[in-house]
């Protein structure tokens, strides 16, 4: 029967696929780093006035940033500190309860951003600003510069 034939080979992809991915710690957080960049860089460019306020960009912004945090931890497992193109302190893995609090605190004041559906340009600075707060904390903690 050559559907099942399909189904097995599909799956055999999609298996070796999910082993690939959960392998390469290092490109899945940069992946979700890149999201969270790409977040605020739209809200960046709304505060600026680059780009007119809009509260469903922002609104977006912020569930992408929820989104990523919620996995965000396991991106980092135990001996994934060396190897690759990485800027992550070894302090992530020192600190793990300091390091896993700060990624919590994100996720909580993301939450709070997407509850609080800021509705104009002022609220959303407000607003971002919390959140924003939390990306330096973070970096400043935990990744190397790479000067």
């Amino acid at each position: 029967m050559p559907s099942k034939k399909i189904f097995l080979s599909l799956s055999a992809v999609l298996v070796a696929a999910s082993v690939a991915y959960a392998q390469d710690p290092i490109s899945d957080r940069q992946k979700a780093m890149k999201m969270v960049g790409g977040a605020a860089k739209s809200a960046s460019e709304m505060i600026k006035g680059e780009k007119p306020f809009d509260a469903a960009a922002a609104l977006a912004a912020f569930q992408t940033m929820n989104d990523v945090s919620k996995d965000f931890v396991s991106y980092f497992p135990e001996g994934s500190e060396t190897g690759g193109d990485t800027t992550v302190s070894p302090k992530i893995w020192e600190d793990r309860a300091g390091f896993e609090a700060a990624v919590a605190k994100f996720e909580t004041d993301t939450a709070e951003a997407i509850a609080a559906a800021p509705a104009d340009l002022d609220a959303f600075k407000t607003t971002f600003g919390k959140v924003a707060a939390n990306c330096g904390v973070c970096h400043k903690a935990y990744r190397i510069s790479k000067k």
